[in-house]
């Protein structure tokens, strides 16, 4: 399984923007997918969370309202929507895919990482 984020990129605080992961995997649907970020300094954290059908999300509380995760299972990606962002907001941002097909926010659980999107928000 491998999987290639994009869309990060240079933003103002306010702005939004919208992470793309292509998911190269023999069955796209046997996955649950997620995105996390890591700040510079600080350990990798779960940002939202996809369900193998995507009928089920979570997110973390901070990001709840702002962010929104959904996948395409036809174009086996999985995005991730930012809206309002802040100089926090400021991380490289990772997809990740899980064998559990659930929609889950332990990094544990995720067997397979992308090589992260570099997001800065400039006050």
């Amino acid at each position: 399984v491998q999987l290639q984020a994009s869309g990060g990129g240079l933003v103002q605080a306010g702005d939004s923007l919208r992470l793309s992961c292509v998911v190269s995997a023999r069955t796209f649907m046997d996955y649950g997918l997620g995105w996390f970020r890591q700040a510079a300094g600080k350990k990798r954290e779960f940002v939202a969370g996809i369900n193998y059908d995507g009928s089920h999300t979570i997110y973390a509380e901070a990001m709840k309202g702002r962010f929104s995760i959904s996948k395409d299972n036809a174009k086996n990606t999985v995005d991730l929507q930012m809206r309002s962002l802040e100089p926090e907001d400021t991380a490289v941002y990772y997809c990740a895919a899980s064998i559990m097909r659930i929609a889950q926010g332990t990094e544990e659980y995720y067997s397979y990482w992308g090589q992260g999107t570099l997001v800065t928000v400039s006050s």
